[in-house]
């Protein structure tokens, strides 16, 4: 990997045109804690930033949110063309994402060129024309600070960036735009040439056509297709139909009949020219999710789906895919593909017939749009939220058996496949050394790339010698350097009996052997989503609440285990940090969090009130977050923690969650979250090497009393009387007033934490011998959502 100490991450970037792209590329950028300017054209008629202003105030509104936080809005200044160009004067980086009409973009970049410093870095965010194209007519020097960088959308959320560099592009300039895009964008880099619609876009939409097309045979069903294409296989749950409804029929008509002009030479070119019935539908309005119907069109509560003969909605049909349910259970997402593909009914033949099809496409594409396979892979994981791309798909198949049913099925490949069979080379990826590495036509096995900040968890699993213990539910890993993780390994990292006993034993480990510490994290999609609500239900179910206590009990024990810990524990979490999974994240010494972290203490959506320290540890910091001990100072931050757990409030991202208090101010927020466990690991280093002590024990926690338990209730009251909450939420949120505010107290008092504690535990045991809270559970356990009784 190049050098990086000596790159500066930029300070002020702008971005040409505030359409859906530009306007949400310059809310990352402010994400990222850059300052941006934002300009547009400006209207014929009425305010000279009309249009500017008003897809800014879009933005603002916009669901998912742009923005990570409050601040991030208020780093971006908004200005037109003709009133504010000079301001670019300042910007180390221009990204320009005007209108897709190259004229229009030449002549924008002529005057960049006039008006812009030596320096800055100038990037076309197109996606559809030729990046040097866009540059034609400017200088040498122009030319080599100028490249592509093609965001995904929504740019916040979407890890992909394809960056385009152009012959004449600065390598050093290419360098440090991969360095910034992943460490501070958070984004995952591929490299593009410079082909039309680059790398994902090309093998997306082929894919997506091809799927349609199956339907406009009328073979299959929309709702088979997507039952086939979506979470069955790795694939977003949007699978095609859902997919395309949100990125609008006038769009991906649009993308492909550009790209069938742009592709003359592509063998495949027709698969790409938008089906007849997408035509149709768009000539007539039909346009997806913005005209309200689409593929699918919701009545009510029900959803309907578009009869191609009629064009009219009817309900859905029965899936006619045979024991879909059985396949779906099959085991992991390698078992469950080829299962699929082994299937000798209509979903195998589906199956078959649409995975050949891609494998066939992304090969015949190396090297036009890709010299490594691999690129693609990670382009289609990346930018379409694939869990396979096209050639780890061929891998988990079997290198032979593919190629056998792809010659069976006469799909062309191109040479460099029977050179790598020839060659003896049965896989695309595979270990060398230890390290993993992939094929690259004319090359052989390469190195994969390795970044010093970024630590491959599953990779380190793999090697016996770095595992330290392991239990059916976690394991205990060596990082190297003195650092050890634990790990969960439980179903969507949910803290169940054995995850706590683990995390007991992992303390324990570090204390008693030569470590500086411990990190705990994993490599799922979620740091956790909270205590195994499974597990205790069954517990519950068989009536057994003195085993619910000594769960309970225990688990609070193991939070306040990692609080004391006499070496630093920091966590480092990622996507939902729910319940349970937050009480752990705030008692440890010090948290790493990526930025897309979805942090809240959600028990009162299952009729409980967070146990496992989370109120005694809110109320706690209360006090310590006011000026004084004078109650007046204290409990605004009281009830700042009890609306906050009574509304089952969760981040938005990392940052919100300082906001909302379930992280120090102080915690580090890392915008890449392959960074994390990195970052983490140099964290515990660091509080090992400043001489890290435990916190004092907590024997004097200030406590407000029945007066703060009586705004608390009132608070509720309100709530109740809005309509905002149901009778039951605000008997839950007087329970939780309760403990928060020391119980029968009748004014304020010191406590020692062991008293909270207690409240907790019997607040929580008394809620579970509830009704409505074992109706709040079963809901969460069958339906995986919380219920409003």
């Amino acid at each position: 990997m190049p050098h990086t100490l000596s790159y500066l991450p930029f300070r002020k970037a702008a971005v040409l045109g505030a359409g859906v792209m530009g306007a949400q590329i310059a809310a990352h950028l402010a994400n990222a804690g850059l300052e941006v300017i934002l300009l547009d054209i400006p209207p014929k008629e009425g305010p000279k930033n009309g249009i500017v202003e008003a897809a800014f105030k879009k933005i603002l509104k916009m669901k998912p949110a742009p923005f990570v936080d409050s601040a991030a809005p208020r780093r971006i200044t908004t200005g037109n063309f003709e009133e504010h160009f000079h301001l670019l004067k300042d910007a180390e980086w221009v990204i320009e994402a005007v209108i897709e009409h190259l004229p229009i973009k030449q002549q924008l970049m002529a005057r960049l060129e006039e008006t812009l410093p030596a320096h800055t870095i100038v990037s076309t965010n197109t996606s559809g024309l030729p990046i040097h194209q866009i540059a034609e007519g400017r200088s040498p020097a122009f030319k080599k600070r100028f490249l592509g960088t093609h965001f995904f959308n929504p740019p916040r959320y979407l890890k992909l960036l394809e960056i385009i560099p152009t012959p004449d592009t600065d390598p050093a300039l290419l360098d440090k735009l991969k360095w910034f895009g992943r460490v501070h964008l958070g984004k995952s880099v591929v490299i593009a040439k410079d082909t039309p619609n680059f790398i994902a876009n090309r093998i997306g939409t082929y894919s997506i056509m091809q799927a349609i097309r199956a339907f406009t045979s009328g073979e299959y069903t929309i709702e088979e297709i997507d039952a086939l294409t979506g979470t069955l296989i790795g694939h977003p749950k949007s699978a095609t139909f859902r997919t395309a409804d949100v990125v609008g029929l006038d769009t991906l008509k649009y993308v492909g009949e550009n790209l069938y002009q742009a592709i003359p030479h592509d063998e495949s070119r027709e698969a790409h020219r938008p089906p007849e019935l997408m035509v149709k539908m768009v000539d007539n309005g039909i346009l997806g999710a913005k005209s309200r119907k689409g593929f699918y069109q919701k009545v009510g509560k029900e959803i309907l789906s578009l009869n191609p003969q009629t064009m009219n909605y009817e309900p859905a049909k029965p899936l006619n895919l045979g024991d879909l349910e059985s396949l779906a259970k099959s085991g992991g997402l390698k078992k469950r593909i080829a299962a699929l593909y082994a299937d000798r009914g209509r979903a195998g033949a589906f199956t078959r017939q649409s995975m050949l099809d891609l494998i066939g496409y992304a090969a015949r594409r190396v090297p036009e749009i890709a010299d490594h396979p691999a690129d693609i892979d990670r382009a289609m994981c990346w930018g379409f939220g694939w869990e396979m791309g096209p050639f780890q798909l061929w891998d988990t198949l079997g290198f032979e058996r593919v190629l056998k049913d792809l010659q069976a099925a006469g799909i062309t490949l191109p040479q460099w496949v029977a050179e790598m069979q020839q060659a003896g080379h049965d896989a695309f990826y595979r270990e060398i050394d230890g390290q993993p590495a992939a094929y690259v036509p004319g090359k052989g096995y390469r190195p994969e790339p390795v970044f010093a900040d970024q630590i491959d968890l599953p990779a380190i699993s793999r090697r016996k010698e770095s595992v330290l213990f392991e239990r059916s539910e976690g394991a205990l890993l060596n990082l190297g350097d003195g650092v050890a993780l634990f790990e969960f390994r439980s179903k969507a990292n949910t803290l169940s009996q054995d995850v706590v006993e683990g995390v007991f034993q992992a303390v324990d480990y570090v204390e008693q052997h030569d470590f500086h510490g411990l990190v705990i994290g994993n490599s799922g999609r979620n740091f956790s989503v909270g205590a195994n609500l499974g597990e205790a239900g069954h517990v519950l179910q068989a009536g057994k609440f003195e085993v619910l206590e000594q769960m309970t009990k225990r688990f609070q024990d193991m939070v306040l285990r990692v609080y004391y810990a006499r070496k630093p524990v920091v966590t480092a979490v990622q996507g939902m940090v729910l319940g349970g999974g937050c009480e752990l994240l705030m008692h440890c010494a010090a948290n790493v969090a990526a930025l897309e972290s979805y942090i809240g203490l959600v028990e009162l959506g299952a009729g409980l009130i967070p146990a496992g320290c989370g109120s005694t540890h809110l109320a706690a910091r209360a006090a310590q977050q006011a000026a004084s001990d004078f109650p007046s100072q204290v409990q605004p931050f009281l009830i700042k923690a009890f609306e906050t757990i009574a509304t089952a409030k969760v981040s938005t991202s990392a940052r919100e969650a300082i906001e909302l208090g379930y992280l120090k101010p102080e915690a580090l927020i890392v915008m890449n979250a392959d960074r994390r466990i990195a970052v983490a690991k140099t964290e515990v280093l660091r509080l090992s090497q400043q001489g890290y002590m435990p916190p004092p024990a907590r024997k004097a926690i200030l406590v407000m009393g029945k007066p703060a338990r009586a705004t608390m209730e009132a608070a509720a009251y309100q709530m109740q009387q809005g309509h905002f909450a149901t009778a039951y939420d605000r008997f839950l949120a007087q329970k939780l007033a309760y403990v928060l505010t020391g119980g029968e107290l009748s004014g304020p008092a010191y406590v020692d934490e062991q008293y909270l504690l207690r409240l907790e535990r019997e607040a929580f045991m008394d809620l579970l011998k509830e009704p409505k809270t074992h109706e709040r559970v079963k809901s969460i356990l069958t339906t995986n959502k919380p219920l409003r009784n």
